[in-house]
């Protein structure tokens, strides 16, 4: 049996692990171990360790790293903590190989403690690129760290091989979010109404808007344009859901709950819907309108449009159901016009989701069941 301890810190990043969880608790051949930490463990972005366990996973380790603070000093205290946290947790563990995803400060400091404590490393979803954010920097570091890699796409894949990392261990996949779509069955509208507590209108918009985190103090003016707009727009209701623990993200907070409270037959806001909730909404609505990264690697399989605002995902694949725009009400405005469209959703009819169309989740856990991890800490440097 091989010990495969897996990480998560955020309710977006367990809905892409969710498939890779359930195939490594399944398997004959892999013992899951499960490590949660930052907004899972707060009660201010919801316990979603709760939903961890809600769906029969055992939780091995809590690693508690979040301060109450959104400020750059903030948040590099928080992965200290994290460092000192996993460090221990790792220790505890002694896992045969951490699997970690993406590109967050949380993550980082488990790569960094696994790479001290000489425990294989497998990395999901790098290679991407997202000029507006750090994760950029935190995912290609990552990356180095790493020593088994699972990438969404082939030009993803290129981008790992030039970082030096030798194509042996670099394994095209997919992208994970389309798994959830595939294997989850989806509340219809009736059902996802009653569990939000909340009414679809003529026109509908989810929006998932988060600080652009390389840049200073931009986004309570990059909400507020945003806001702008859907305060013009008195037909369509809004489900809003919040932030990240970013820098800046408390600010964000405040701007939706103040106008959640002046349309209160219109608007919702939620801290974490969950993947269930969360891609029942994307079926229902016109449109999902911010910067998450779920705009473009899920969203275009139900052939629905994302307005994608700003820089944070600027470098990422994109489909030909995302428009982007500047973070200005009148290019969002002009956005969304141009959602509602007849040319434009007339092209949704034909969208293909360039991160694939799933089983990303069971092609990783079948190579990590047959793949060896004797020699794999001792890596050469893959020269082009």
């Amino acid at each position: 049996m091989k010990s495969i301890c897996v990480v998560t810190g955020t309710r977006a990043e367990y809905g892409l692990l969710r498939w890779v969880i359930e195939g490594i608790h399944h398997s004959q051949t892999l013992e899951l171990q499960l490590i949660a930490t930052g907004m899972h463990l707060s009660p201010e972005f919801g316990l979603t360790y709760r939903d961890i366990e809600a769906d029969g996973f055992r939780i091995d380790k809590k690693v508690e790293m979040l301060l109450s603070s959104d400020t750059s000093v903030g948040v590099a205290k928080s992965m200290g903590l994290g460092l000192l946290g996993f460090a221990d947790a790792i220790a505890d563990l002694k896992p045969d190989l951490l699997l970690l995803l993406g590109d967050r400060y949380e993550i980082f400091g488990a790569a960094a403690a696994g790479m001290v404590g000489r425990i294989p490393i497998a990395h999901l979803h790098g290679g991407e690129t997202t000029q507006g954010a750090f994760d950029e920097a935190i995912r290609h570091s990552i990356t180095k760290m790493a020593h088994l890699h699972f990438v969404a796409a082939e030009e993803y894949r290129r981008r790992v091989i030039q970082l030096g990392e030798d194509p042996d261990r670099v394994f095209m996949v997919g992208g994970l979010g389309i798994d959830s779509i595939v294997n989850l069955e989806l509340l219809d509208r009736e059902a996802l109404e009653s569990t939000l507590d909340f009414r679809f209108g003529p026109k509908n918009l989810l929006v998932t808007f988060h600080p652009v985190t390389l840049e200073q103090n931009t986004a309570s003016e990059q909400m507020a344009e945003l806001l702008a707009v859907l305060e013009s727009l008195p037909d369509t209701h809004i489900v809003f859901t919040m932030p990240n623990a970013d820098t800046e993200g408390r600010a964000l907070f405040r701007l939706i709950d103040n106008f959640v409270a002046r349309h209160q037959q219109r608007a919702k806001a939620f801290t974490s819907l969950g993947q269930l909730r969360y891609l029942s909404t994307v079926a229902q609505v016109d449109a999902v309108v911010g910067n998450s990264s779920s705009g473009l690697t899920e969203v275009p399989t139900f052939r629905k449009a994302t307005v994608n605002i700003g820089d944070r995902q600027r470098g990422r694949l994109m489909g030909s159901s995302v428009i982007n725009c500047a973070p200005e009400s009148s290019a969002i405005l002009e956005a969304l016009q141009r959602v509602y469209s007849p040319s434009f959703q007339h092209r949704l009819s034909m969208v293909e989701n360039p991160y694939g169309s799933g089983g990303a989740s069971q092609k990783i856990v079948d190579i990590v069941e047959r793949i060896s991890l004797d020699g794999l800490l001792k890596k050469r440097f893959h020269d082009l």
